[in-house]
């Protein structure tokens, strides 16, 4: 996995009774991942996908399939998300005692490992978890719903960036990506955004291209940035 900018639409902001076609949408706008939130209105406040939603959206990504489990416990759910055909399993630090555990659970299925901060959770947390990890998943809101006001993480995503050093883990970012603040926590060292409302809106199925129009604002706002 390279360090280019990725976007990674959240499939929870699309319609849900249509999740094939909203796929295959974002994908053929420009989407580089596809993210999917489960919940399970206990970890969190809200209820979303269990693995058998999972297996059924893997039918129709055709890139990767970034799977975050905001559920505890987390453990005994990890072989069933491996199954539903996830690419990446990001489980949450907060979900358990024993994370360096879960991050083994995970990459032993196969799959590349993830773990999620929320926003009340320093950095350091992680720090002796690095070599087990593929991708740190920084909270930018508080996790539960879409649409949420961006909590500004920046000083975080600077401190992993400086710990991760030069192993090859992505630092994503979920919750209130959009062109104005994704050049802040891009700056701050991160390279994949997650993307809910801000990629859907104004468009659907039928008319797809706002998709991509948002899709390209976004990454046009890390470019100028770059400029």
């Amino acid at each position: 996995m390279t360090h280019a900018i990725k976007i990674a639409p959240s499939i929870l902001s699309a319609d849900f009774a249509d999740f094939g076609r909203e796929i295959q949408a974002i994908e053929a706008q420009g989407a580089d991942w596809v993210h999917v939130d489960v919940m399970d209105g206990h970890f969190v406040p809200n209820l979303t996908f269990g693995p058998p939603a999972v297996a059924a959206f893997r039918k129709h990504v055709k890139t990767v399939m970034d799977v975050h489990l905001m559920i505890a416990p987390v453990d005994p759910y990890i072989e069933a998300f491996a199954e539903a055909g996830a690419d990446i399993i990001t489980a949450h630090v907060e979900a358990g005692p024993h994370i360096h555990r879960t991050l083994q659970a995970i990459r032993a299925t196969g799959k590349k490992a993830g773990v999620a901060l929320n926003p009340g959770t320093p950095a350091e947390a992680v720090a002796h978890v690095l070599d087990l990890t593929d991708l740190i998943c920084v909270m930018t809101v508080n996790p539960g719903f879409g649409g949420q006001k961006f909590i500004d993480m920046s000083a975080e995503i600077h401190t992993l960036r400086r710990m991760i050093g030069d192993r090859p883990i992505h630092i994503e970012i979920d919750g209130g990506v959009t062109p104005e603040t994704a050049p802040k926590v891009v700056a701050a060292g991160a390279d994949v955004l997650v993307a809910g409302s801000a990629v859907f809106k104004g468009g659907s199925v039928e008319n797809p291209e706002p998709y991509g129009a948002n899709m390209r604002a976004i990454r046009a706002s890390v470019q100028r940035m770059a400029a």
